[in-house]
C-alpha cells in the first residue's frame, strides 16, 4: 500500500511527554524511575518519589485493605 505525500499517522512533531512530578514534594523526572510509586485516584495517576514514599511508608501501608495483610 502506498500513501500520499503528507498523508501519514505522524505529524512530524517530536513533542516529548511532560516530566512526571511527585504529588507530595514536587520533584520532577523525565521518566518515572523504577523506585517511584504511583496511585490512581479518581482516574488520575499520581506519582510519588522514592524519598516521599520511604518517609510515608506507614501511611501508605495503613490505607491497604486488611486482605493484603
Amino acid at each position: 500500500m502506498t500513501s500520499l505525500p503528507g498523508d501519514s499517522d505522524s505529524d512530524g512533531s517530536t513533542e516529548e511527554p511532560p516530566p512526571v512530578v511527585c504529588a507530595r514534594c514536587g520533584a520532577t523526572s523525565e521518566d518515572p524511575p523504577l523506585t517511584w510509586t504511583f496511585s490512581v485516584e479518581n482516574g488520575t495517576r499520581h506519582y510519588i518519589c522514592d524519598t516521599c514514599a520511604r518517609a510515608n511508608l506507614r501511611a501508605i501501608e495503613g490505607r491497604l485493605d486488611s486482605a493484603w495483610w
